[in-house]
């Protein structure tokens, strides 16, 4: 796999599914360096983890685009974000003076696309945390469900995502004419079914979630070592800080990524396990 290309259009900029479960690469103009690791958790359904990890050029800046989306009942809507979110982000023509305006109005946008596309889709959905690195220096995290992005600064960690949890969001959900069950021995769903309060796709569920992102920005400087962006497979097992102090101890970041699953499948996580790792100094 390339580790770094050129792009003459932002529809070439994004997608593909990796076939392999692992990689790394690194960007031309800066010394930032990124692995990932995928793993299938024990549940008996296919892989539904889709991620991008790539540096692309555009309109004369280097732009890092990170990025995990876990599926629920079925592939076909983290498939179509793996494909088209970036594209649709960088589309927008004011992303280079409104990053964050351009992030929400592309999630939104997206969304739309996934559920004027039903049936074709499915009734499946999907979590987002997208990360787009701008010349190594400013950085746009955006969420929607528990998929996470931790940050560490000087060694510690700084998470740049909200968890979008039914019972933390009782009152929209119950707002919009939905309910939010408690279970014994299972997590709070919405309507008995989603264990997150917002997503992309869930046709079925949509009159009661959201898809509107949580966005955060950060500059990145002297202090800023490393990202994690993860699904909740790795995140249910493991505290921020645990992730960042693993990840910190190994140079090479698909090295770190996998060392991350692993832990967590040594802790006992059933479900699929997807990180990004990415390092900004060597």
């Amino acid at each position: 796999m390339d580790s770094f290309c050129c792009f003459s259009s932002v529809s070439q900029a994004v997608g593909g599914r990796s076939s392999s479960n692992s990689g790394k690469g690194k960007g031309s103009q800066s010394p930032v360096k990124y692995g990932f690791s995928l793993v299938k958790g024990k549940a008996n359904h296919p892989m539904e983890d889709y991620h991008v990890a790539k540096f692309v050029h555009f309109k004369g800046q280097e732009l890092g685009l990170f990025a995990i989306y876990d599926g629920h009942l079925g592939d076909s809507v983290p498939s179509y974000l793996q494909k088209y979110l970036f594209s649709n982000i960088l589309k927008e023509d004011d992303f280079w003076n409104d990053p964050f305006m351009s992030i929400s109005k592309a999630y939104e946008s997206t969304d739309q696309a996934i559920l004027s596309h039903s049936p074709d889709l499915g009734r499946g959905g999907s979590t987002a945390v997208t990360a787009i690195l701008i010349n190594n220096q400013k950085l746009w995290v955006a969420n929607v469900g528990d998929s996470r992005a931790v940050l560490s600064r000087e060694g510690v960690a700084v998470q740049m995502t909200t968890d979008h949890e039914p019972n933390t969001e009782r009152g929209s959900i119950e707002n919009r004419g939905g309910f939010v069950s408690n279970m014994p021995g299972d997590v709070a769903r919405v309507n008995g079914q989603l264990a997150v309060s917002r997503a992309f796709g869930d046709k079925n569920l949509k009159t009661h979630l959201r898809s509107d992102p949580d966005i955060q920005y950060a500059d990145v400087n002297q202090d800023t070592e490393l990202l994690i962006l993860a699904s909740d497979g790795l995140w249910k097992v493991m505290a921020n800080q645990e992730a960042v102090d693993i990840a910190k101890r190994i140079k090479d970041p698909q090295k770190a990524a996998k060392q991350l699953a692993t832990e967590a499948l040594n802790r006992d996580s059933k479900d699929d396990i997807s990180c990004v790792v990415v390092r900004f100094k060597g």
